[in-house]
């Protein structure tokens, strides 16, 4: 006895050897998953945020106590202490900014594959960051000379405290760029490996921004 399969009314049958397709948003079908979407901020960026914004509070407990220090005294700069080098500091000032903008050229290099440009371009900004360690050095041992040290009470003490915290890590940025630049001219640093001058990039231009803001507050105010 032979049981025939009834379709429902409006439905054909598919034909003898034919391949049924799996019903649409469901089945065992080989669909594929959707890839991973990516993070906003990848690790690195991440780090070097939170790495900044303790460098942000360093320096604004810094130059919180050299303001109330400031406000407070009847006469600044004290009597017979020599005065900051505002000229010489100003042009200074204009050579660590353009340190920043030779930093973003090696970003573009990077970005393209450019790894003879990028090598440049690194040097050129590590090579603008010595030039303004070199002119505040020569400008503090001149004021030293002068007798502004460290035990001239408050005016120089918070004076090479502040702006010589700057200079420390302007030196240590300096340290880790040309450990970057090393980097780069022994092997090329592609897209996926781009991580250390990432955050050296961002940590960079962090000192650069800072620098303006101490020279207007110390040496103009």
């Amino acid at each position: 006895m032979t049981t025939e399969i009834l379709e429902p009314p409006g439905v054909a049958r598919p034909a003898r050897g034919a391949r049924i397709p799996p019903p649409p948003g469901g089945g065992d079908g080989d669909d594929r998953e959707p890839a991973p979407r990516r993070p906003f901020l990848d690790n690195v960026r991440l780090a070097m945020i939170f790495l900044i914004s303790g460098e942000i509070m360093f320096f604004g407990g810094l130059v919180s106590a050299f303001l109330v220090l400031r406000v407070s005294a009847a006469v600044w700069p004290p009597p017979l202490q020599p005065r900051l080098p505002v000229a010489v500091t100003g042009l200074n000032t204009l050579v660590l900014l353009a340190s920043s903008a030779t930093m973003l050229a090696a970003g573009r290099a990077l970005r393209r594959r450019d790894g003879a440009a990028l090598l440049r371009w690194l040097l050129a900004t590590a090579g603008l960051g010595a030039l303004f360690l070199l002119v505040q050095g020569y400008e503090w041992a001149r004021l030293i000379r002068f007798g502004l040290t460290l035990s001239s009470g408050a005016y120089g003490a918070t004076f090479y405290t502040l702006i010589g915290a700057h200079a420390a890590h302007v030196l240590g940025a300096l340290v880790w760029l040309l450990v970057v630049a090393v980097l780069a001219a022994r092997a090329p640093l592609l897209e996926r490996r781009a991580g250390p001058l990432t955050a050296c990039a961002m940590y960079w231009h962090f000192v650069v921004a800072l620098w303006p803001l101490l020279y207007v507050a110390v040496y103009l105010a």
